[in-house]
């Protein structure tokens, strides 16, 4: 059985989103011939929301290697806490010490810590390893650099920091990269742009699966939420997953549509509210809102609640699976693309998506039949007023058992052991031509 070293900082028990593509892959690694081994960050020295459930679903037989960081407490009265620096140098220390004295067949960067992935040519160079990156979003990004862009998350100087040790760090990382994994298929395309010397056979879009292990975790646990009481006589629409700037200029569309369709069926106002969960991954008290300053401006704020605290992963599902409908929302980012996705679609209950034309979601719902998504163009989403209203009026009438879900065919080849099956497929590639 080949062997593969899996860098992935944030590991559970901490609920991050960039984890959940090893995680959900490691029930299926040996199946397909692959040995695991998680190389990560102890969790005392990790910022962010802990749920002891996560820690619960990765398999005893997998073994994981947690190092030390710098802690946030001395670095954050300096202005930054970025878990890949603060966690770079024992990183290398700990691989260098596993591939010294142990063999592994390659290496898979599975994390939006971007820095730690210039640790793959350093290993490559020194033990004659190969190395996988996976993509999950832009390295380097000129997104907010654009006329009339919302501003970057965190401000102008972390992010003049970030787009520096990109610009720095990426050439070198994506060229020496045996392969390289996308959740999104417009990546690939901008870095064969922006390195014309790297093949188009070193690319491989692979989104997300849909964990259908959680969702019987979540039956078996009896794991119930608390945002709001599926009982109480109204339909409840949910969005889980980050809110930001990106997204105002969707939901303010949206809003106003939702306000002119409460306009014609006053009535609505009073049976019909929206759920934004986990809009935020600020700590520290350092969350605010940016959904309900949207509501507010378009008037329908009484029929909109924004809990910007993140809460465990799995009662996140069951949120979706108590409301009535789910709704995913993209951004006017071209590259944008859902991870939750699938999920979503294993609740069974109807989408209503949101996004950019080129974002991979529209294909998939309109192949899975999962739901409506409104689609728009470069020119955004202000144009598409009468698509959002249709769209409205299309989920008030959606039955909550969805029955149009009828594509199990393509739903199976997006499952999370279908794309562990996929990922290991260019793993037996990359280490067969060593």
């Amino acid at each position: 059985m080949r062997r593969v070293l899996i860098v992935s900082p944030h590991f559970p028990p901490i609920n991050a989103p960039d984890h959940q593509r090893v995680r959900m892959a490691l029930p299926w690694f040996r199946r397909f011939g692959w040995e695991p081994v998680v190389l990560c960050v102890r969790t005392q020295d990790v910022e962010g929301f802990r749920d002891p459930n996560l820690a619960r679903t990765i398999p005893r037989s997998v073994r994981v290697i947690r190092t030390k960081a710098v802690s946030p407490r001395l670095t954050r009265p300096f202005g930054f806490g970025s878990l890949a620096l603060r966690a770079l140098p024992t990183l290398r220390r700990a691989g260098d010490q596993l591939l010294a004295q142990e063999h592994f067949d390659l290496v898979f960067f599975s994390t939006t810590m971007f820095t730690t992935m210039t640790l793959g040519s350093r290993w490559k160079r020194k033990y004659g390893v190969p190395y996988v990156l996976d993509f999950q979003d832009p390295w380097l990004s000129t997104f907010y650099d654009r006329p009339n862009a919302p501003p970057p998350p965190g401000g102008a100087l972390r992010y003049g920091v970030a787009k520096y040790l990109a610009r720095r760090n990426e050439p070198g990382a994506v060229r020496q990269a045996d392969h390289i994994i996308s959740v999104s298929p417009t990546y690939p395309e901008v870095l064969k742009e922006r390195y014309s010397d790297v093949p188009g056979s070193r690319f491989t879009v692979l989104p997300f699966g849909g964990p259908e292990h959680d969702f019987r975790f979540v039956e078996k646990a009896g794991v119930r939420q608390t945002i709001f009481n599926p009982d109480d006589g109204l339909r409840h629409w949910v969005y889980v997953g980050r809110g930001g700037g990106d997204m105002q200029p969707v939901l303010r569309v949206f809003f106003k549509e939702l306000a002119r369709s409460v306009d014609r069926e006053p009535l609505l106002r009073d049976r019909l509210m929206l759920h934004f969960v986990g809009t935020s991954y600020a700590i520290g008290g350092r969350a605010t809102q940016t959904v309900m300053p949207v509501a507010t401006a378009c008037g329908v704020e009484s029929m909109v609640r924004e809990h910007t605290s993140r809460i465990p992963y799995h009662e996140s599902l069951r949120v979706m699976m108590d409301s009535d409908l789910v709704m995913l929302i993209g951004s006017t980012d071209a590259s944008y693309t859902a991870s939750k996705l699938y999920p979503c679609m294993l609740t069974r209950r109807p989408i209503l998506g949101l996004f950019h034309q080129n974002s991979s979601v529209v294909s998939i719902m309109e192949e899975c039949k999962a739901g409506r998504v409104v689609a728009f163009g470069n020119d955004g989403p202000e144009h598409c007023g009468g698509e959002f209203r249709s769209a409205i009026e299309w989920a008030l009438k959606a039955p909550r058992e969805y029955s149009e879900f009828t594509r199990r065919s393509a739903v199976r080849r997006y499952t999370a052991q279908s794309m562990t099956k996929t990922l290991c497929g260019v793993f037996d590639r990359i280490a067969g031509s060593e």
